[in-house]
């Protein structure tokens, strides 16, 4: 890269960087939390060998240790203690002063539930190394639970949520799994966030007959990998088949260069599906661009696409490579047309790729302007004082299915048998949730573009494609 295009992306990312600590920002009216929350994909070591009993809680331990305040924590004390009254008591006065912190309304709900009689569920999230991202999915789940638990239950018995930290890293999401299926209570899990990840647990939750709903995870290879593996989110097959139509048809350009992250399952699956996609409808991957090599070199990997004949630039980046698939934006400066995936969908591509990002086109499962008059979305703002993602209305859709599978027969084998059935629906938020015969989604993906705007604070946001 020229001393030039370094120094831009170092004063942008420095930028985003000041902008995003000093006490969080709004996206879409959304609070994204500051990067010392976000940013580290890799936990420490101390976190890391943490025993699994320490990751895993009903409001008995802060999890979300980011979001301490002395009412949660004393709320918490009082549900170690079996002190249900003080707990509620407690939590509801933290639930005011923070009304969008799901960790707080979870053990909140699970706290009223007490010693009655419950139903169970669970969900395990990457707290340590994305509590932003751990946070969007605990809030459609915490939606779910206390929409349901409003209403009187599942059949009269209320829903309590067990919640699991497994760092996003497959060794410790493993033995997450393995502590949820030895939890004979537990009925059905949602998780995990990365595909390697949730790969990864497949096995454990075969083994012990007990249904994994995953609301992020696309990779096609999770496809048919379980009769107890589903997800909510639409799979890269899905995805790639849309960015590739958006280009040929819409576009109207055949040629595009690739940049993705050898690493990652789920970039890697992104873009085999983007390449057959393409192929299949007549265009050319001019250039693959990895984007976790060591000599990456995002300027001249763009001139390289230039002058191969790209006229298209695909960003199948995931999440610990979105910086440098940011720097790929900022060095092209609109010269060629971009797509991305869904993990490109972020506040921070708003924030630094600002006019270079201008009419990027992204895949994602849904949209809140897509149906705004739904009941979710409006009810979502209401509960959390913010605009959620697509994140949070995945989680939402796996609880939701859960729920319905667990009113049809409440055990682990039942769940499994009514979310596999082909009559099985439930409401989501998204509309109907339907599972394929592989686990998958039957839904198709939102496509949305960056345009300038003023629903966010940096005056750029993502709309529906028309």
């Amino acid at each position: 890269m020229s001393q030039k295009n370094e120094t831009t992306v170092l004063v942008l990312s420095l930028a985003a960087t000041l902008a995003l600590v000093i006490g969080g920002i709004w996206f879409g009216r959304g609070l994204i939390q500051s990067p010392t929350q976000t940013s580290s994909k890799t936990p420490n070591s101390a976190t890391s060998n943490q025993p699994v009993k320490e990751r895993i809680s009903t409001g008995e331990k802060l999890l979300v240790t980011t979001d301490t305040t002395p009412d949660k924590q004393a709320g918490i004390n009082a549900i170690a203690s079996k002190n249900y009254n003080e707990a509620v008591s407690k939590l509801e006065t933290a639930l005011k002063r923070t009304p969008n912190d799901p960790e707080i309304l979870i053990y909140l709900n699970n706290a009223r539930i007490g010693n009655q009689k419950s139903y169970s569920i669970a969900v395990s999230v990457p707290i340590t190394s994305d509590v932003n991202g751990a946070k969007e999915i605990l809030r459609g789940v915490a939606q779910a639970q206390n929409e349901v638990n409003l209403a009187g239950g599942i059949k009269g018995i209320p829903l309590k949520v067990v919640i699991g930290s497994d760092d996003n890293m497959s060794d410790v999401a493993k033995e997450v799994a393995e502590a949820f299926v030895k939890n004979s209570e537990i009925l059905g899990v949602i998780g995990h966030y990365a595909s390697d990840v949730t790969l990864a647990t497949v096995n454990s939750y075969q083994s012990g007959e007990l249904a994994v709903i995953s609301p992020i995870s696309t990779s096609v290879k999770l496809s048919g990998a379980s009769s107890y593996v589903f997800r909510t989110v639409p799979s890269d097959y899905v995805a790639a088949r849309a960015l590739a139509d958006y280009m040929l048809q819409k576009l109207q350009q055949k040629n595009v260069a690739v940049f993705f992250n050898s690493q990652s399952g789920y970039s890697q699956s992104l873009k085999s599906e983007f390449v057959t996609a393409v192929a299949l409808g007549g265009g050319q991957v001019m250039n693959e661009f990895d984007l976790s090599s060591p000599n990456f070199d995002p300027a001249s990997n763009v001139n390289q696409a230039m002058k191969s004949g790209a006229q298209v630039i695909m960003l199948a980046a995931n999440t610990g490579t979105l910086d440098k698939a940011l720097q790929v934006i900022q060095v092209n400066s609109k010269k060629l047309s971009l797509l991305g995936g869904d993990d490109v969908y972020s506040p921070k591509t708003l924030q630094i790729g600002r006019e270079a990002a201008i009419n990027m086109v992204v895949a994602i499962p849904w949209h809140i302007l897509a149906n705004p008059n739904a009941e979710f979305p409006k009810a979502a703002s209401k509960l959390w004082g913010a605009e959620v993602n697509w994140r949070t209305a995945m989680a939402y859709d796996a609880a939701k299915a859960l729920i319905a599978g667990i009113e049809r027969n409440p055990s682990r084998k039942g769940v499994q048998q009514a979310l596999s059935a082909s009559d099985f629906a439930a409401e989501g938020a998204s509309g109907a949730i339907r599972f394929l015969p592989s686990g998958d989604r039957n839904q198709a993906v939102q496509l949305v573009k960056i345009v300038k705007g003023s629903r966010t604070s940096f005056g750029y946001e993502f709309v529906p494609v028309p």
